[in-house]
């Protein structure tokens, strides 16, 4: 595999993991898990936890998509130069394979009588 590949890869699945910990951390109808941390926010006077993890959240969604759409070009593009790389050797070898064959076997012409060894 291609080493920016595994990079992008490796990436994706951090900014994941982040964003269900970010996820978890939002209020929900029942309140979530920063209804801890909200109570000593509002001791603070400090109200913005909600927001903070929300552009969190929305930050991480479009690293993620970004960073995928990014991995497909990379993929892409390495498995693209390997496939025509062996193709084009495959076919160079099976040329120069013919073309000694060619060299090593010359065609006779057949005599329309039958005698395939007879040279006109």
């Amino acid at each position: 595999m291609n080493a920016a590949f595994t990079v992008l890869v490796v990436l994706i699945i951090i900014a994941a993991i982040l964003l269900i910990a970010v996820v978890l951390l939002q209020n929900g109808k029942d309140g979530g898990l920063a209804t801890n941390f909200t109570s000593a926010n509002q001791t603070l006077g400090v109200r913005q936890t909600a927001t903070i993890l929300e552009k969190a959240t929305w930050y991480l969604v479009a690293f993620i998509l970004v960073l995928s759409i990014i991995t497909v070009f990379v993929a892409r593009g390495g498995t693209q130069r390997g496939t025509n790389d062996a193709i084009s050797t495959e076919i160079l070898n099976q040329a120069d394979a013919q073309q000694a064959a060619a060299a090593e076997f010359p065609v006779t012409q057949e005599n329309p009588e039958g005698d395939s060894n007879a040279q006109n």
